[in-house]
Protein backbone atom coordinates (compact mmCIF):
# COMPACT_ATOMS: atom_id res chain seq x y z
CA UNK A 1 0.00 0.00 0.00
CA UNK A 2 2.62 2.44 1.12
CA UNK A 3 3.93 2.42 -2.57
CA UNK A 4 3.90 4.86 -5.39
CA UNK A 5 3.60 2.88 -8.84
CA UNK A 6 6.39 3.66 -11.26
CA UNK A 7 6.59 4.07 -14.93
CA UNK A 8 7.49 0.84 -16.42
CA UNK A 9 10.91 0.46 -18.61
CA UNK A 10 11.72 -1.83 -21.10
CA UNK A 11 14.47 -2.83 -23.80
CA UNK A 12 14.54 -3.82 -27.00
CA UNK A 13 16.89 -5.24 -29.47
CA UNK A 14 17.72 -3.75 -32.82
CA UNK A 15 15.90 -0.63 -34.79
CA UNK A 16 11.93 -0.31 -34.78
CA UNK A 17 10.01 1.90 -36.68
CA UNK A 18 9.07 4.90 -35.33
CA UNK A 19 5.25 4.33 -36.14
CA UNK A 20 5.77 1.13 -34.37
CA UNK A 21 7.14 2.59 -31.90
CA UNK A 22 4.12 5.00 -31.04
CA UNK A 23 1.91 2.37 -31.24
CA UNK A 24 3.77 0.64 -28.60
CA UNK A 25 4.02 3.50 -25.99
CA UNK A 26 0.15 3.81 -26.88
CA UNK A 27 -0.51 0.43 -25.57
CA UNK A 28 1.85 0.64 -22.49
CA UNK A 29 0.19 3.89 -21.29
CA UNK A 30 -3.51 2.50 -21.91
CA UNK A 31 -2.40 -0.76 -20.20
CA UNK A 32 -0.97 1.25 -17.10
CA UNK A 33 -4.35 3.64 -16.82
CA UNK A 34 -6.21 0.17 -17.02
CA UNK A 35 -4.50 -1.46 -14.47
CA UNK A 36 -5.45 1.45 -12.19
CA UNK A 37 -9.03 1.78 -13.09
CA UNK A 38 -11.22 -0.45 -11.80
CA UNK A 39 -14.12 -1.64 -14.56
CA UNK A 40 -17.59 -1.51 -12.40
CA UNK A 41 -20.60 -1.78 -13.99
CA UNK A 42 -24.04 0.30 -13.30
CA UNK A 43 -25.23 -1.45 -10.64
CA UNK A 44 -27.82 -3.95 -10.89
CA UNK A 45 -32.18 -2.26 -11.31
CA UNK A 46 -34.03 -3.59 -8.20
CA UNK A 47 -37.61 -4.17 -8.17
CA UNK A 48 -38.46 -2.48 -4.91
CA UNK A 49 -39.95 0.82 -3.94
CA UNK A 50 -36.77 1.54 -1.89
CA UNK A 51 -33.13 -0.26 -1.10
CA UNK A 52 -29.71 0.15 0.05
CA UNK A 53 -26.60 -1.69 0.38
CA UNK A 54 -24.11 -0.99 2.99
CA UNK A 55 -20.70 -1.96 3.93
CA UNK A 56 -21.23 -2.83 7.37
CA UNK A 57 -17.71 -1.99 8.50
CA UNK A 58 -16.72 1.00 7.05
CA UNK A 59 -20.58 2.62 6.54
CA UNK A 60 -19.75 3.15 2.63
CA UNK A 61 -23.45 2.82 0.81
CA UNK A 62 -22.80 1.13 -2.55
CA UNK A 63 -26.46 1.64 -3.51
CA UNK A 64 -29.52 3.07 -2.38
CA UNK A 65 -32.59 3.98 -4.33
CA UNK A 66 -35.06 6.14 -2.15
CA UNK A 67 -33.59 5.20 1.12
CA UNK A 68 -35.10 7.96 3.52
CA UNK A 69 -38.20 7.32 2.38
CA UNK A 70 -40.37 6.57 5.66
CA UNK A 71 -42.08 3.34 4.56
CA UNK A 72 -44.44 0.71 6.69
CA UNK A 73 -41.71 -1.43 7.66
CA UNK A 74 -44.09 -4.33 8.55
CA UNK A 75 -42.10 -7.07 10.48
CA UNK A 76 -38.69 -5.82 9.95
CA UNK A 77 -40.07 -3.54 13.14
CA UNK A 78 -39.00 -6.40 15.32
CA UNK A 79 -35.34 -6.06 14.64
CA UNK A 80 -35.35 -2.81 16.90
CA UNK A 81 -37.71 -5.04 19.51
CA UNK A 82 -34.87 -7.41 19.26
CA UNK A 83 -32.29 -4.45 19.65
CA UNK A 84 -34.31 -3.15 22.41
CA UNK A 85 -34.76 -6.58 24.15
CA UNK A 86 -30.96 -7.15 23.59
CA UNK A 87 -29.85 -4.11 25.43
CA UNK A 88 -31.68 -5.05 28.79
CA UNK A 89 -30.55 -8.33 28.67
CA UNK A 90 -26.83 -6.93 28.25
CA UNK A 91 -28.47 -4.47 31.16
CA UNK A 92 -29.15 -6.80 32.93
CA UNK A 93 -33.17 -5.47 33.94
CA UNK A 94 -33.81 -9.07 31.74
CA UNK A 95 -32.18 -12.57 31.75
CA UNK A 96 -32.70 -14.81 29.15
CA UNK A 97 -34.29 -17.37 31.92
CA UNK A 98 -37.11 -14.76 33.13
CA UNK A 99 -40.37 -16.54 33.00
CA UNK A 100 -42.65 -14.15 30.94
CA UNK A 101 -46.57 -14.01 32.00
CA UNK A 102 -48.85 -14.35 28.38
CA UNK A 103 -51.15 -12.10 28.20
CA UNK A 104 -54.22 -12.12 26.55
CA UNK A 105 -53.50 -9.11 24.42
CA UNK A 106 -50.36 -11.30 22.79
CA UNK A 107 -52.46 -14.30 23.34
CA UNK A 108 -54.55 -12.93 20.73
CA UNK A 109 -52.44 -11.31 18.45
CA UNK A 110 -53.00 -11.43 14.53
CA UNK A 111 -50.64 -12.41 11.80
CA UNK A 112 -47.59 -14.89 12.30
CA UNK A 113 -47.37 -16.66 15.94
CA UNK A 114 -44.97 -18.68 17.55
CA UNK A 115 -48.41 -20.16 19.75
CA UNK A 116 -47.93 -19.30 23.30
CA UNK A 117 -51.20 -19.71 25.19
CA UNK A 118 -52.54 -16.92 27.36
CA UNK A 119 -52.31 -17.88 31.20
CA UNK A 120 -48.76 -19.33 30.62
CA UNK A 121 -45.62 -18.80 31.41
CA UNK A 122 -42.53 -18.74 28.85
CA UNK A 123 -39.02 -18.49 28.58
CA UNK A 124 -37.47 -15.03 27.41
CA UNK A 125 -35.04 -16.27 25.13
CA UNK A 126 -37.65 -18.68 23.46
CA UNK A 127 -39.73 -15.88 23.48
CA UNK A 128 -36.90 -13.91 21.74
CA UNK A 129 -36.56 -17.05 19.23
CA UNK A 130 -40.00 -16.92 18.46
CA UNK A 131 -40.09 -13.33 17.17
CA UNK A 132 -36.73 -13.81 15.48
CA UNK A 133 -37.07 -16.79 13.48
CA UNK A 134 -40.76 -17.18 13.40
CA UNK A 135 -41.89 -13.48 13.44
CA UNK A 136 -44.26 -13.90 16.27
CA UNK A 137 -46.40 -11.19 16.99
CA UNK A 138 -47.68 -12.58 19.97
CA UNK A 139 -43.86 -12.96 21.22
CA UNK A 140 -43.13 -9.46 20.41
CA UNK A 141 -46.04 -8.30 22.70
CA UNK A 142 -44.93 -10.57 25.21
CA UNK A 143 -41.49 -9.14 24.96
CA UNK A 144 -42.15 -5.85 25.10
CA UNK A 145 -45.30 -6.18 28.15
CA UNK A 146 -42.17 -7.68 30.09
CA UNK A 147 -39.79 -5.04 29.52
CA UNK A 148 -41.64 -2.10 30.09
CA UNK A 149 -45.19 -2.89 31.13
CA UNK A 150 -47.50 -2.02 28.18
CA UNK A 151 -46.77 -1.76 24.67
CA UNK A 152 -47.31 1.88 24.75
CA UNK A 153 -44.39 2.04 27.06
CA UNK A 154 -42.02 -0.11 25.17
CA UNK A 155 -42.56 1.37 21.94
CA UNK A 156 -41.55 4.80 23.51
CA UNK A 157 -38.29 3.02 24.49
CA UNK A 158 -38.43 2.15 20.85
CA UNK A 159 -38.36 5.66 19.60
CA UNK A 160 -35.73 6.75 22.41
CA UNK A 161 -33.29 4.01 21.03
CA UNK A 162 -34.26 5.56 17.47
CA UNK A 163 -33.07 8.85 18.43
CA UNK A 164 -29.80 7.50 20.23
CA UNK A 165 -29.33 5.68 16.88
CA UNK A 166 -29.66 8.74 14.87
CA UNK A 167 -33.02 7.39 12.48
CA UNK A 168 -34.53 10.11 11.62
CA UNK A 169 -37.11 8.91 9.52
CA UNK A 170 -37.86 5.77 11.88
CA UNK A 171 -41.30 5.95 14.03
CA UNK A 172 -42.57 3.00 16.29
CA UNK A 173 -45.97 3.04 17.46
CA UNK A 174 -45.97 -1.17 18.19
CA UNK A 175 -43.26 -3.65 18.89
CA UNK A 176 -44.43 -6.13 15.83
CA UNK A 177 -44.79 -4.33 12.84
CA UNK A 178 -48.31 -4.69 12.86
CA UNK A 179 -49.65 -1.20 10.56
CA UNK A 180 -50.76 1.85 11.61
CA UNK A 181 -50.47 4.95 10.54
CA UNK A 182 -46.99 6.89 11.14
CA UNK A 183 -45.49 3.72 12.10
CA UNK A 184 -42.61 3.77 9.60
CA UNK A 185 -38.58 3.24 9.29
CA UNK A 186 -36.55 3.80 6.37
CA UNK A 187 -34.01 1.95 4.32
CA UNK A 188 -31.37 4.13 5.41
CA UNK A 189 -32.32 3.65 9.25
CA UNK A 190 -33.14 -0.06 8.69
CA UNK A 191 -29.61 -0.60 7.64
CA UNK A 192 -27.68 1.55 10.56
CA UNK A 193 -29.92 -0.89 13.02
CA UNK A 194 -29.16 -3.92 11.64
CA UNK A 195 -24.98 -2.74 12.09
CA UNK A 196 -25.85 -1.67 15.28
CA UNK A 197 -27.49 -4.89 16.81
CA UNK A 198 -24.87 -6.96 14.75
CA UNK A 199 -21.81 -4.83 16.41
CA UNK A 200 -23.24 -4.60 19.55
CA UNK A 201 -24.95 -7.88 20.66
CA UNK A 202 -23.59 -10.43 18.17
CA UNK A 203 -24.50 -13.44 20.81
CA UNK A 204 -28.32 -12.01 20.69
CA UNK A 205 -27.46 -11.64 16.56
CA UNK A 206 -26.67 -15.78 15.97
CA UNK A 207 -30.57 -16.63 16.50
CA UNK A 208 -30.79 -14.65 13.37
CA UNK A 209 -28.62 -17.36 12.03
CA UNK A 210 -30.76 -20.29 12.95
CA UNK A 211 -33.57 -22.18 10.45
CA UNK A 212 -35.79 -23.25 12.22
CA UNK A 213 -37.29 -23.49 15.96
CA UNK A 214 -39.57 -25.44 17.59
CA UNK A 215 -42.10 -24.44 20.42
CA UNK A 216 -45.05 -26.37 21.85
CA UNK A 217 -44.32 -29.31 19.60
CA UNK A 218 -44.96 -27.11 16.23
CA UNK A 219 -41.74 -26.72 14.04
CA UNK A 220 -41.17 -23.52 11.88
CA UNK A 221 -38.43 -22.54 9.54
CA UNK A 222 -37.16 -19.00 9.40
CA UNK A 223 -38.98 -17.36 7.08
CA UNK A 224 -35.52 -15.77 5.61
CA UNK A 225 -35.21 -17.81 2.65
CA UNK A 226 -32.03 -16.88 2.07
CA UNK A 227 -30.56 -18.75 4.64
CA UNK A 228 -30.99 -21.90 2.96
CA UNK A 229 -30.07 -20.80 -0.43
CA UNK A 230 -26.65 -18.75 0.41
CA UNK A 231 -24.13 -20.26 2.99
CA UNK A 232 -22.92 -16.27 3.48
CA UNK A 233 -26.12 -14.79 4.24
CA UNK A 234 -26.50 -15.35 8.17
CA UNK A 235 -29.75 -13.25 8.67
CA UNK A 236 -31.32 -10.97 9.54
CA UNK A 237 -35.11 -10.76 9.30
CA UNK A 238 -38.37 -10.86 6.81
CA UNK A 239 -41.74 -8.48 6.66
CA UNK A 240 -44.92 -8.59 5.00
CA UNK A 241 -47.93 -6.22 4.95
CA UNK A 242 -50.41 -5.58 2.46
CA UNK A 243 -49.35 -1.44 3.02
CA UNK A 244 -46.01 -2.70 3.19
CA UNK A 245 -45.04 -5.16 0.38
CA UNK A 246 -42.90 -7.68 0.99
CA UNK A 247 -39.69 -6.59 2.50
CA UNK A 248 -35.99 -8.13 3.70
CA UNK A 249 -33.41 -7.19 5.36
CA UNK A 250 -30.33 -9.22 5.15
CA UNK A 251 -26.69 -9.84 6.24
CA UNK A 252 -23.73 -11.85 4.66
CA UNK A 253 -20.48 -12.00 5.04
CA UNK A 254 -17.66 -13.26 2.54
CA UNK A 255 -14.03 -12.89 2.16
CA UNK A 256 -13.67 -10.78 5.90
CA UNK A 257 -16.55 -8.36 4.13
CA UNK A 258 -19.83 -7.99 5.82
CA UNK A 259 -22.87 -6.18 3.52
CA UNK A 260 -25.93 -5.21 4.68
CA UNK A 261 -28.92 -4.88 1.98
CA UNK A 262 -32.74 -3.65 2.69
CA UNK A 263 -35.01 -4.17 -0.22
CA UNK A 264 -38.54 -2.97 0.91
CA UNK A 265 -41.81 -2.92 -1.00
CA UNK A 266 -41.08 -5.29 -3.31
CA UNK A 267 -44.36 -7.99 -5.09
CA UNK A 268 -43.91 -11.75 -3.78
CA UNK A 269 -41.76 -14.10 -0.94
CA UNK A 270 -39.10 -15.04 -4.18
CA UNK A 271 -38.74 -11.05 -5.41
CA UNK A 272 -37.73 -9.61 -1.85
CA UNK A 273 -35.13 -12.90 -2.06
CA UNK A 274 -34.02 -12.24 -5.81
CA UNK A 275 -33.76 -8.54 -5.47
CA UNK A 276 -31.28 -8.71 -2.20
CA UNK A 277 -29.01 -11.63 -4.16
CA UNK A 278 -28.80 -8.90 -7.03
CA UNK A 279 -27.52 -6.12 -4.10
CA UNK A 280 -25.38 -8.90 -2.67
CA UNK A 281 -23.76 -10.45 -5.57
CA UNK A 282 -22.79 -6.78 -6.93
CA UNK A 283 -21.48 -5.51 -3.56
CA UNK A 284 -18.96 -8.61 -3.23
CA UNK A 285 -18.48 -9.26 -6.84
CA UNK A 286 -17.38 -5.15 -7.18
CA UNK A 287 -15.71 -4.22 -3.92
CA UNK A 288 -13.82 -5.31 -0.80
CA UNK A 289 -13.11 -4.02 2.79
CA UNK A 290 -9.89 -3.26 2.89
CA UNK A 291 -7.63 -2.22 6.57
CA UNK A 292 -5.31 0.96 5.22
CA UNK A 293 -4.43 0.90 8.75
CA UNK A 294 -4.26 -1.16 12.16
CA UNK A 295 -5.00 0.31 16.14
CA UNK A 296 -1.78 2.28 16.38
CA UNK A 297 0.21 1.65 13.26
CA UNK A 298 3.29 3.24 12.74
CA UNK A 299 4.04 5.05 9.50
CA UNK A 300 7.20 7.27 10.27
CA UNK A 301 9.83 7.72 12.79
CA UNK A 302 10.91 11.01 12.87
CA UNK A 303 13.84 13.41 13.75
CA UNK A 304 12.78 15.40 17.16
CA UNK A 305 14.71 18.97 18.46
CA UNK A 306 15.71 19.29 21.52
CA UNK A 307 14.40 16.71 23.18
CA UNK A 308 15.47 13.96 25.61
CA UNK A 309 15.21 11.61 22.12
CA UNK A 310 15.81 12.16 18.93
CA UNK A 311 13.64 10.63 17.40
CA UNK A 312 9.47 9.85 17.70
CA UNK A 313 7.17 7.54 16.57
CA UNK A 314 4.46 9.25 13.99
CA UNK A 315 1.48 7.00 12.84
CA UNK A 316 -2.74 6.21 13.03
CA UNK A 317 -4.35 5.99 16.88
CA UNK A 318 -7.30 3.88 15.55
CA UNK A 319 -7.36 1.37 12.55
CA UNK A 320 -8.96 2.47 9.68
CA UNK A 321 -10.83 0.51 6.95
CA UNK A 322 -12.14 1.86 3.50
CA UNK A 323 -14.38 0.00 1.09
CA UNK A 324 -12.36 -0.01 -2.19
CA UNK A 325 -12.66 -1.77 -5.85
CA UNK A 326 -12.21 -5.12 -5.81
CA UNK A 327 -8.14 -5.98 -6.79
CA UNK A 328 -7.51 -2.25 -6.59
CA UNK A 329 -5.41 -2.23 -3.26
CA UNK A 330 -2.12 -2.31 -4.64
CA UNK A 331 -2.96 0.58 -6.65
CA UNK A 332 -3.75 2.72 -3.22
CA UNK A 333 -1.30 5.35 -3.16
CA UNK A 334 0.09 7.02 -0.43
CA UNK A 335 1.22 10.95 0.55
CA UNK A 336 2.61 11.08 4.03
CA UNK A 337 3.14 15.11 4.87
CA UNK A 338 5.29 15.81 8.28
CA UNK A 339 5.15 19.00 10.10
CA UNK A 340 8.80 20.61 9.68
CA UNK A 341 11.30 21.03 12.39
CA UNK A 342 9.55 18.92 15.19
CA UNK A 343 10.67 20.07 18.43
CA UNK A 344 10.30 18.94 21.84
CA UNK A 345 8.03 18.72 24.27
CA UNK A 346 5.67 16.35 22.57
CA UNK A 347 2.80 14.66 23.70
CA UNK A 348 1.28 11.71 22.81
CA UNK A 349 -1.81 12.61 20.34
CA UNK A 350 -0.34 15.44 19.57
CA UNK A 351 -1.15 16.35 15.66
CA UNK A 352 2.47 15.92 13.57
CA UNK A 353 0.88 15.96 10.24
CA UNK A 354 -1.76 14.49 7.96
CA UNK A 355 -2.13 11.27 5.57
CA UNK A 356 -3.81 11.19 2.42
CA UNK A 357 -4.90 7.26 0.88
CA UNK A 358 -5.81 8.23 -2.99
CA UNK A 359 -7.06 5.48 -5.96
CA UNK A 360 -6.50 7.86 -8.96
CA UNK A 361 -8.23 10.51 -8.23
CA UNK A 362 -10.12 9.10 -5.61
CA UNK A 363 -9.45 10.22 -1.86
CA UNK A 364 -9.89 6.95 0.27
CA UNK A 365 -8.66 8.71 3.38
CA UNK A 366 -7.55 12.28 4.58
CA UNK A 367 -6.53 12.99 8.49
CA UNK A 368 -3.97 13.56 10.54
CA UNK A 369 -1.25 11.50 11.72
CA UNK A 370 -0.16 11.81 15.27
CA UNK A 371 2.69 10.96 18.25
CA UNK A 372 2.77 7.93 19.40
CA UNK A 373 4.59 8.46 22.25
CA UNK A 374 5.58 11.48 25.09
CA UNK A 375 8.18 13.37 24.01
CA UNK A 376 9.95 15.42 27.33
CA UNK A 377 12.01 18.57 26.85
CA UNK A 378 15.71 17.83 26.88
CA UNK A 379 18.32 19.17 29.02
CA UNK A 380 19.97 22.88 28.47
CA UNK A 381 22.87 21.45 27.48
CA UNK A 382 20.89 19.27 24.54
CA UNK A 383 18.27 22.31 23.52
CA UNK A 384 21.46 23.97 23.22
CA UNK A 385 23.03 21.86 20.64
CA UNK A 386 20.13 21.24 19.18
CA UNK A 387 19.78 25.11 18.56
CA UNK A 388 23.01 25.61 17.62
CA UNK A 389 22.89 22.47 15.20
CA UNK A 390 19.66 24.23 13.69
CA UNK A 391 21.01 27.64 13.36
CA UNK A 392 24.14 26.21 11.05
CA UNK A 393 21.73 23.87 9.15
CA UNK A 394 19.56 27.35 8.06
CA UNK A 395 22.49 29.15 6.95
CA UNK A 396 23.47 26.66 4.32
CA UNK A 397 20.03 25.49 3.34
Amino acid sequence: MFRTKQPSTMTRPGKWPLSGVIALIGVLLCAQVMAQQAIIPRPPQIAATSYILVDATTGEILVENNADIPLPPASLTKIMTSYVAANEVKQGTVTLEDMVNVSVKAWQMEGSKMFIQEGTQVRFEDLLRGMIIQSGNDASVAIAEHIAGSEDAFADMMNQHAELLDLSNSYFLNASGLPQAQHTMSARDLATLSVALIERFPDHYAMYAEREFTYNDIRQPNRNSLLFRDRNVDGIKTGYTEEAGYCLVASATRDDMRLITVVMGTNSTDARAIETQKLLTYGFRFYKTHQLFEDRQVLSTDRVWSGKTNAVDIGIDEGVNVTIPRGQEDNLETELVINETLRAPIAAGQVLGNVTIKLGEMVYYDGPVVAMEDVERGSFIKRLMDFLHLFFLSLFS
